[in-house]
């Protein structure tokens, strides 16, 4: 999964972690609480984990992501290649997610579709 990743910019800016900025992004969609709500100790700053999401999701790069993960569970034969799915009946909300606006984007500012459709 690495290598779907982009390699650090040669500017004069700190690296961004990128596994805490994943991990910053999967907290906000899993949880559905806002993006301003993210520990900053534990994921970096928000706008930069809301910079990269704006800047990964139209690139298809969570496609790719899924597509490399679902092999990779496929080869250990975690997952059966034909039949696999999620089963939502034990799926909560976080305390935040009640009253905020609807769809994941209602975890980040305002800013339009951004291509992010799990279904």
């Amino acid at each position: 999964m690495a290598d779907l990743l982009p390699p650090p910019a040669k500017t004069g800016r700190l690296e961004s972690n990128l596994r805490r900025v994943i991990d910053g992004i999967l907290w906000v969609l899993r949880t559905g609480a806002p993006g301003r709500s993210l520990s900053e100790h534990e994921f970096g700053p928000w706008e930069t984990v809301y910079g990269w999401f704006r800047k990964w999701t139209p690139s298809g790069l969570w496609d790719q992501i899924l597509r490399c993960l679902q092999a990779a569970a496929v080869e250990a034969e975690e997952i059966d290649e034909e039949l696999w799915c999620a089963d939502g009946t034990v799926v909560r909300a976080h305390q935040f997610a009640a009253g905020g606006r609807g769809g994941i984007m209602g975890a980040f500012p305002a800013g339009g579709d951004h291509g992010v459709h799990l279904s």
